[in-house]
C-alpha cells in the first residue's frame, strides 16, 4: 500500500508529462489527479489504522547505494510522523490538482493554442512525489534526494510563466537561496556519516547520546558534535522553510500560479524543514544549544514576517508572509522540545493556509487576475462562497475560539499550544514575540478581509461589474479544506497536546526512554573524530547499527528531562488568555482602520514614513544582500572575466598563437635552406656536441 501511495504521483507525472500527446491533454489531467486522490485515500487508511506501539516499520524497496562502508537501501520508514505528513501532503495536493482544473483552464500568460496544462499537472505530481520521498525516507541520503527533488519542482513551478522575466528571476532566486541551506544540510549529513559511519536514521538516533559527549574539529576549533551537526541540519531547514536570513525567496515565489503557492506554502516545500527538525528529535534532544538557536530563529521569523505582512497590498504576498510567520511558530515549538505541538500546528496550518491561498486564487480569478487589494472592495456579494471560505480560514489563522477551552477553529488550539509551550520553556524571547505576532496576524488577516470583501468597490469598474463566482472544481476543494479548518484542532487536540499518556500513545513514545542506552563508549581521537578505521564516534556492526546502541522507539523522542508538555498545561491563566486578547486587539485595530476610519492608514503611513518604508521594503533584507553579497560577487565575476579570462587566459593563448608560434616558425623556416651541405654541417656539429658531452660526463664520473 505504501509503495503504491508513493509511486502513484510519479506515474501521474510521467503520464502527464510524456504521454499527453497520446491520450490527450484532458485525459492526462484526469489521470494525474485520479492517482493523487488514490494516494490521498491510501494515506488516510494508513493514518487511521497505524499502530504506533510497534515502533517504526521499515519497508525495504531496493538496494540503492553501496560505496565502502556506506550501504544505503531505498526504504520506507512508516511511523506516526510519516503518516501525519502523508495525509497533509496527499490531501492538499489532490485538492490543488482538482482546483487547478478551473484555475488553469484559460491562462492569459500563454497564447492561443499553447498546450500548458499537461505540463503543469506533471510538475504538480512530481512535486508531490518528491515530498513523499522526503517524508518516508529511512536514511538521510534518501531524504536528501527528496529534499532536492522538491527544490527542482519548486523551480519549475515558480517559473512556470517562463515568458515573464519576474517569474524566471523568482525561480532562480528560490533555487539559489535554497542551495545555501542545502549546503548546510549536506555538511550535516557528511558529519554524521563521519562520526557514526552510517546515515540510517536508527543508527544516528542510537548514537545521539555519545555524540553529545564527543568533540568535533570544524572551522579551526572544537565543537560539541551533537550541537554542531544538529545546527548544520537546521541550516538546511532554514532554507526550505524560509526562516529569517534565508527567507527572501518565499514572497517572490508568488510569481507562480496560485495553486502552486497553495501547494508550496501548505503541504510541501516549506513544511520540509519543520519535518526535518522533528524527525531528528533524538539528535536535537542531546543538542541544547542547537535547540536554543532553533527557538530564537523561529521567534524572530514569526515577528519579522508578521510586521512585513502589515503593509503588503498584494493579496498573495500577505498570505505568503503569514506562512513565513506561522512556520516560525512551528520552529519555536520544536526548539523548546514540544515536537508534537510543532506537528499539531503543521497539520492544522495545512488546512487553513491551503484554503486561504485557494480562496485568494478564487478572488484573483473573479477579478480577472488582479492581485492588488487596493483594487478590491465589496466582493462578498459577488463571490459569497469564496467569502465564506476565506472567512473560515481567517477565523482559523487568527485563532478564534472560546478561551480556556478546546473549542475553536483549528489555529486556536495549535497556536495557543505553541505560545503556552514557549512560556513554559522559560525563554522570554520565544514567548513575547509570538504574542505580538499573534496580534499582527489578526490585524493583517482581517485587513485582507475588510479590504477585499467590505467597503465600496475600488479599481477597475469593469472588473467589478463582471466579477463572478468560481466554477465547482475550484469551490469543492475550498469546502473540504473548510472542514479541516473548523474541526482539525478540536479533533486532534488530545493526541497532540493532551495528557502525556495520550501523546505518548499516539506517537508510540516510550515513557522517559533514553536514546542509545547501552551504547558503547565514545573515544575521540586527536583530530576530533572518534578513534576507529576512518569511521566516527561509534563503530558500526555488521547490520549497520551503532555497536551496542539502541534507537528510541516512537516517531518522536523526548528525553527524560523534557517535561515541556506537562509544564505548558500548568502556565498561568493570563498566558492562556494572551493570544486571544492579542487576536481581539488585531481585529479591533483592523476594523477601526479599514471600516470605521479608512483615512487612518494613509495618515499613519504619512506620519511614520520611515517606519512604513522600512516595513514595506521588508526590512531592506534584499537591499542589504544586494549590497553585501550580490554586487561584490558580480564585480568579482566581471574582474575575473575581464582580467583573468580576457587578459591572462585569452592573452596567453593569443600571445602564443599570434606571437611565439609565428616567431618560431620563421626561425625554423630559415633553417630549411634546401642545401645539402647545410644539413651535413648541422649533423657534424651535433655529433661533435654529443661526443664532447660523453667525454666530459665520463671524465667526471
Amino acid at each position: 500500500m505504501a509503495t503504491v501511495l508513493i509511486l502513484a504521483p510519479l506515474v501521474g507525472a510521467i503520464i502527464a508529462g510524456f504521454g499527453w500527446r497520446i491520450i490527450g491533454e484532458r485525459a492526462a489531467q484526469w489521470v494525474s489527479t485520479g492517482l493523487l486522490f488514490l494516494s490521498a485515500v491510501l494515506s488516510w487508511i494508513i493514518f487511521l489504522t497505524l499502530d504506533p506501539a510497534g515502533g517504526a516499520e521499515q519497508i525495504r524497496l531496493l538496494r540503492w547505494v553501496e560505496s565502502g562502508t556506506l550501504v544505503t537501501d531505498w526504504s520506507i520508514r512508516m511511523d506516526r510522523l510519516t503518516s501525519i505528513m502523508l495525509i497533509v501532503v496527499t490531501t492538499v495536493s489532490s485538492l490543488v490538482h482538482l482546483y487547478s482544473f478551473g484555475y488553469m483552464a484559460d491562462d492569459d500568460h500563454f497564447g492561443e493554442g499553447y498546450r500548458y496544462r499537461a505540463r503543469f499537472f506533471a510538475y504538480l505530481s512530481f512535486f508531490t512525489f518528491a515530498m513523499l520521498t522526503l517524508v518516508t525516507a529511512d536514511n538521510l541520503l534518501q531524504m536528501f534526494f527528496g529534499w532536492e527533488g522538491v527544490g527542482v519542482a519548486s523551480y519549475l513551478l515558480i517559473g512556470f510563466y517562463f515568458r515573464k522575466p519576474s517569474a524566471n528571476a523568482a525561480a532562480i532566486k528560490a533555487f539559489v537561496v535554497n542551495r545555501v541551506g542545502d549546503f548546510g544540510f549536506a555538511l550535516g549529513i557528511f558529519g554524521l556519516f563521519w562520526m557514526v559511519d552510517s546515515i540510517r536514521l536508527d543508527d544516528i538516533f542510537a548514537a545521539a547520546p555519545r555524540l553529545a559527549e564527543t568533540e568535533l574539529h570544524f572551522l579551526w576549533r572544537e565543537w560539541n558534535a551533537a550541537n554542531l551537526l544538529a545546527f548544520l541540519l537546521f541550516i538546511g531547514a532554514m532554507g526550505k522553510s524560509a526562516q529569517l536570513f534565508l527567507h527572501t525567496w518565499l514572497p517572490d515565489a508568488m510569481e507562480g500560479p496560485t495553486p502552486v503557492s497553495a501547494l508550496i506554502h501548505a503541504a510541501t516545500m516549506v513544511t520540509a524543514g519543520v519535518f526535518l527538525v522533528v524527525r531528528m528529535s533524538p539528535l536535537f534532544e542531546y543538542a541544547p544549544e542547537a535547540k536554543m538557536i532553533v527557538a530564537y530563529i523561529g521567534a524572530a521569523t514569526a515577528f519579522f514576517a508578521a510586521t512585513v505582512g502589515l503593509v503588503q497590498n498584494d493579496i498573495k504576498r500577505v498570505i505568503a508572509y503569514s506562512t513565513c510567520s506561522q512556520l516560525g511558530y512551528m520552529f519555536v515549538a520544536a526548539g523548546v522540545g514540544a515536537y508534537p505541538v510543532a506537528m499539531f500546528h503543521l497539520l492544522t496550518h495545512a488546512f487553513f493556509k491551503a484554503m486561504l491561498f485557494l480562496g485568494a486564487g478564487s478572488v484573483i480569478h473573479a477579478m480577472h487576475h488582479e492581485q492588488d487589494m487596493r483594487a478590491y472592495g465589496g466582493l462578498r456579494r459577488k463571490i459569497p462562497l469564496t467569502f465564506w471560505a476565506m472567512l473560515i480560514g481567517t477565523l482559523a489563522i487568527t485563532g478564534v475560539g472560546i478561551p480556556l477551552t478546546t473549542i475553536g477553529f483549528a489555529g486556536f488550539q495549535s497556536k495557543d499550544a505553541i505560545i503556552e509551550s514557549a512560556y513554559a520553556s522559560g525563554i522570554g524571547f520565544a514567548f513575547w514575540p509570538l504574542v505580538i505576532a499573534a496580534a499582527f496576524t489578526s490585524f493583517y488577516s482581517w485587513r485582507l478581509m475588510f479590504m477585499t470583501f467590505w467597503g465600496a468597490p475600488r479599481g477597475d469598474a469593469h472588473a467589478h461589474e463582471h466579477a463572478h463566482e468560481s466554477p465547482p472544481s475550484m469551490l469543492a476543494p475550498l469546502g473540504v479544506l473548510a472542514l479541516g479548518a473548523v474541526f482539525a484542532g478540536m479533533l486532534w487536540y488530545g493526541p497532540f497536546f493532551g495528557s502525556h499518556e495520550k501523546v505518548n500513545a499516539f506517537f508510540g513514545i516510550e515513557a522517559h526512554a533514553a536514546a542509545g542506552e547501552g551504547a558503547g563508549s565514545v573515544e575521540a581521537g586527536e583530530s576530533g573524530h572518534a578513534a576507529g578505521e576512518g569511521a566516527g564516534s561509534v563503530e558500526a556492526g555488521e547490520s549497520g547499527h551503532a555497536a551496542g546502541g539502541i534507537a528510541p522507539r516512537g516517531a518522536i523522542f523526548m528525553g527524560p528531562e523534557n517535561d515541556i508538555l506537562d509544564a505548558a498545561h500548568e502556565v498561568p491563566k493570563w498566558v492562556k488568555l494572551s493570544p486571544f486578547v492579542a487576536m481581539l486587539i488585531g481585529l479591533f485595530t483592523a476594523w477601526l482602520f479599514y471600516i470605521r476610519r479608512p483615512d487612518l492608514p494613509g495618515r499613519l503611513a504619512g506620519n511614520q514614513r520611515p517606519l512604513y518604508l522600512f516595513l514595506l521594503n521588508k526590512w531592506y533584507f534584499d537591499e542589504i544582500y544586494d549590497a553585501l553579497i550580490l554586487r561584490p560577487t558580480l564585480r568579482l565575476g566581471r574582474f575575473l572575466w575581464r582580467f583573468g579570462d580576457g587578459r591572462i587566459i585569452d592573452g596567453a593563448l593569443n600571445g602564443i598563437a599570434m606571437g611565439i608560434v609565428p616567431l618560431l616558425t620563421r626561425g625554423y623556416a630559415r633553417l630549411q635552406s634546401g642545401y645539402l651541405f647545410h644539413y651535413a654541417f648541422a649533423m657534424v656539429i651535433g655529433v661533435a656536441v654529443l661526443i664532447a658531452w660523453l667525454m666530459l660526463s665520463g671524465g667526471a664520473g
